[in-house]
């Protein structure tokens, strides 16, 4: 959810900005909780320890942890800081992760499923599946198209930026129903006419849920689960239950800071209906190289849906270069070339991911919201995941 409250600097990032102020300072972990930095043949330090160890010791994270295919093919995990603050257990090696934003991935896949199979048109109306649903001050599902929601060229406001969703801590263990987040979003005005500019908002993929559900019958976790978990065996991912706040494997705990002088909340557990088909999902940092790499492989769209999903309009407010396609981004990598991914933000967790056509895949995730600096600091640690 969130993200991408993820890394967008609009109104609703300020905000996220300021109440998370202190997230880096969720407890500098001494070196000893740090592990120890891993070579290569030839005594090459591994550049992936030597950045999670960065974040927690010198940006205060609690713990890092990440995944990452390379060159060679070989699959290496890797984690630093402590899995509990109140314990000091260790980090789980590929733990559970609320995968936040992620989720905006899997929903579009589902969506350009339907279309390859007839059942949405891509360039479609809104009216045509959710009659009446969008009407509010400059809202008008006749003008918006199924494209403009996963592109977030809708002008849909988000609902996370209005209260009872602007203010994580009352609303942990709330039930919303998909309604409810909708109803936070037409409250407020359009961002602009559809179309005519970009803007993240989750309420776009509140939307895309909405009419998975009205096409096919099914609850969207459902949908999402057999067209896209089952169909690629993704073994630690699972899209929760309406009511189940736990997770289910073994996992680091998440938290989250309400402002700099705040005692850290342990969000781990959560009602994640506030986030729906928009960052309800919870994953693994391998898991997440998986499905990107299946979705850029052709294993779940066929060969025009993936182009669409593939065509790119600017999206610098999240970051230089970032472009955004159909649920999907890519940034340029050092390197040369491009990472394609997305990346989650839930209130206890921030996750990147990207991966690459020549087959090279890396997920990084944190067990807290960091502030724009220390994103800033992900972002490279990914690049030189992918890059070295």
């Amino acid at each position: 959810m969130n993200e991408h409250v993820p890394h967008n600097r609009s109104p609703r990032s300020r905000r996220s900005r300021h109440m998370v102020a202190a997230a880096v300072a969720t407890g500098v972990m001494t070196v000893g909780a740090l592990a120890p930095t891993a070579a290569f043949a030839g005594g090459k330090p591994d550049s992936v320890q030597q950045s999670l160890n960065a974040l927690v010791k010198d940006d205060g994270l609690p713990a890092a942890l990440a995944s990452v295919k390379g060159r060679d093919g070989r699959t290496r995990t890797y984690t630093a800081g402590v899995g509990d603050t109140a314990t000091g257990a260790k980090v789980p090696v590929d733990g559970q992760i609320r995968a936040g934003s992620n989720t905006k991935t899997f929903t579009a896949v589902v969506v350009l499923q339907l279309v390859a199979e007839g059942k949405v048109g891509l360039d479609a109306p809104v009216e045509t599946y959710l009659p009446g649903l969008l009407r509010g001050d400059g809202i008008d599902g006749r003008n918006i198209t199924v494209r403009q929601l996963l592109q977030h060229t809708s002008g849909l406001p988000d609902y996370m930026e209005v209260p009872p969703f602007s203010d994580f801590v009352p609303i942990q263990y709330r039930y919303f129903e998909p309604r409810d987040l909708l109803d936070g979003a037409l409250v407020q005005k359009a961002g602009f006419p559809p179309g005519t500019s970009w803007g993240y908002s989750n309420t776009n993929f509140v939307v895309a849920g909405l009419i998975i559900q009205k096409v096919t019958g099914r609850p969207v976790g459902e949908e999402i689960t057999k067209r896209v978990i089952d169909r690629i065996g993704l073994r630690h991912t699972y899209f929760p239950a309406p009511g189940d706040t736990t997770i289910h494997e073994a996992h680091p705990h998440g938290y989250l800071r309400t402002s700099p002088d705040a005692a850290p909340i342990d969000y781990t557990d959560m009602d994640s209906s506030m986030a729906w088909a928009t960052g309800a999902v919870v994953s693994t940092n391998t898991d997440l190289n998986t499905f990107f790499t299946a979705l850029l492989g052709g294993r779940l769209l066929p060969p025009a849906q993936l182009a669409e999903m593939r065509t790119t309009v600017p999206a610098e407010l999240i970051g230089p270069g970032i472009r955004y396609g159909l649920g999907l981004q890519s940034r340029p990598l050092s390197c040369g070339g491009l990472a394609w991914g997305h990346g989650g933000t839930s209130p206890g967790y921030r996750s990147r991911s990207g991966v690459t056509d020549d087959g090279r895949a890396a997920t990084i995730t944190v067990t807290t919201v960091p502030d724009e600096e220390v994103a800033q600091h992900m972002a490279a640690a990914l690049d030189s995941a992918l890059c070295h």
